[in-house]
């Protein structure tokens, strides 16, 4: 896993196959998404050298319920005790109670898919003891005020972060760069990939100078002009 420093309090942890981001507050830190199977100890670990403990870690928010996203939230929940938050449809996928829905594959994201799976470790995650479900409109304690976002497309139950004080936005896999080239794009493995345009607009319009993507090189200046040009040419 690499550890890297975007902002004084944000830094970007990335696995093999997706990434995390820690946002720190002076009275605490949120994980925005928790990596793949057996990312909790490499999380705290990670925390650890910056200086805080896995127990300053006051909210896990899952941004959907795939494994690349929620993988090590059961496992770091337990090492620090943090709420882990998702939208409420997609708690039953999180928890382990329900199958969560396969995308409807584009057949040129299917080779793209088959590579990644490659990279995901084996095994079945275990799920957190507890998810405290949130809406759209709602708002939680980090980063001056997080607004949730409710975007469906990449799931159902999909969320993006807005931290309007800070400019900040984490769009989880609803908004990609390229691995490529850094394309700014409509994120990819969709149940409807009609509805993500529709919440990829719904990004566009936010006035977001900092845009945080479940996979590729966050925007670090002009996000909302970035957003607003991978919106227009989808």
């Amino acid at each position: 896993m690499e550890l890297i420093e975007l902002l004084p309090r944000l830094h970007l942890l990335r696995f093999p196959v997706g990434q995390a981001y820690l946002w720190s507050d002076d009275d605490g830190l949120t994980l925005i998404d928790a990596g793949v199977l057996g990312a909790g100890r490499t999380i705290a670990d990670a925390i650890t050298s910056l200086g805080r403990a896995p127990e300053d870690v006051r909210r896990i928010v899952l941004t959907h319920f795939h494994e690349d996203h929620v993988g090590g939230a059961g496992e770091f929940a337990a090492l620090s005790g943090a709420e882990v938050l998702a939208h409420h449809l997609e708690a039953p996928f999180i928890r382990g109670e329900l199958p969560g829905p396969p995308p409807r594959f584009e057949d040129w994201e299917l080779p793209i898919h088959e590579e990644a799976v490659k990279h995901l470790p084996e095994g079945t995650p275990v799920p957190p003891a507890a998810i405290t479900g949130v809406s759209d409109g709602d708002v939680l304690g980090f980063g001056g005020g997080a607004r949730v976002l409710h975007v469906p497309g990449h799931t159902d139950g999909s969320i993006a972060l807005f931290l309007p004080a800070e400019g900040v936005l984490f769009t989880g896999d609803t908004v990609a760069a390229s691995p490529v080239d850094g394309t700014v794009i409509p994120g990819v493995f969709n149940l409807d990939r009609a509805q993500l345009l529709t919440s990829l607009r719904r990004l566009a319009e936010l006035d977001a100078d900092v845009a945080c993507f479940g996979h590729g090189d966050p925007v670090l200046k002009g996000a909302a002009a970035t957003l607003r040009e991978a919106a227009a040419a989808a």
